[in-house]
């Protein structure tokens, strides 16, 4: 699947450089197990669909990501690692993955990992990596995938998704086109092809805990007139569509559970006014609930409560 001509005329850096130059690019990274003397690799970044990325190699025996080059770093995004050339392992995340030519794995840069080769006597490790904005990756999918998985060579997403790569890397300095924004959503949707949990990982891990932190924030902005379910989404970082399935499996929406929390606030409202006799107007209170429109107000109040606003008034 994977070939390692697009390494063919790389300048080849020292020790010093090629860490100097990937700390530059992604991040701190150490290699180890080879003499700074008798090292030797190269680094030449990529740009494919508007994402960035790099081509990489060098024949130092492992290459690790501390904690302490997280801490320093702050690098916030996913990557996914194609294996050029040779084998490599990964210890990442509390996983072990043995790599061969044409797998592909998924890592979290946040997270710390060791690279080890494992080409017997030939050490070196030789990589295509393209990196992935987390918010908008998480965002697009509906979840947040699990860093240390790999997937073997030969899947159908993962040839597709390579040559994505490849092939923006054959044409580097072009310029960037409209159609790359569709390009990314293709590439996330690989990316989900090869990474998604199954349903039952997601029902178990996440749902719950999702959908009350939902609660929260609906509870926290659904007095702004403006608020709405594209609001939540984008403020829990998913997809509108996630969030609308996520309201599905518990029989309700989020505009429902939006409206609802406007009505009982506003009825609150109501009653206080009534039993402090003030003469605050009707339609401040239905503003003041997240309702633009007093007439949409006074309708869906009185569907809700089976009479208008201004009742609790004429009663006192």
């Amino acid at each position: 699947m994977l070939q390692s001509d697009n390494f063919v005329g790389s300048p080849q850096l020292n020790f010093e450089a090629w860490r100097d130059t990937l700390r530059a690019l992604c991040g701190g990274y150490n290699p180890e197990g080879t003499e700074p003397d008798t090292f030797t690799g190269w680094v030449r970044p990529l740009s494919a669909c508007g994402f960035t990325g790099l081509n990489l190699g060098c024949n130092a025996e492992r290459i690790e990501r501390t904690y302490q080059d997280v801490r320093r770093d702050s690098v916030d995004h996913y990557f996914v690692f194609f294996q050029v050339a040779g084998q490599s392992a990964i210890t990442h995340n509390d996983q072990a993955l043995q790599l061969a030519v044409g797998d592909v794995a998924f890592v979290d840069a946040a997270r710390p990992a060791t690279y080890f080769t494992n080409n017997g006597n030939e050490a070196g490790i030789t990589a295509t990596t393209l990196d992935l904005p987390r918010e908008s990756l998480v965002s697009h999918l509906g979840f947040e995938p699990q860093a240390g998985l790999y997937r073997p060579g030969g899947t159908s997403a993962g040839r597709l998704l390579f040559d994505l790569v490849r092939d923006a890397a054959q044409t580097e300095g072009s310029a960037l086109s409209p159609a790359d924004s569709y390009m990314q959503l293709a590439v996330y949707d690989l990316v989900g092809a090869l990474f998604a949990p199954s349903e039952r990982w997601l029902g178990s891990r996440h749902s719950d805990t999702l959908f009350r932190r939902i609660q929260s924030i609906v509870r926290d902005g659904f007095a702004d007139p403006d608020f709405g379910p594209n609001e939540v989404a984008a403020e829990m970082g998913i997809s509108l569509r996630y969030l609308q399935k996520l309201f599905t499996e518990r029989g309700s929406t989020c505009s429902e559970l939006i409206s609802a929390l406007r009505l009982d606030h506003a009825e609150r409202l109501v009653q206080r006014r009534a039993s402090l006799r003030t003469s605050q107007p009707l339609s401040e209170i239905a503003y003041a609930c997240g309702f633009r429109d007093y007439t949409h107000f006074a309708r869906r109040f009185r569907h809700r409560f089976g009479h208008a606003p201004g009742v609790h008034s004429e009663e006192t």
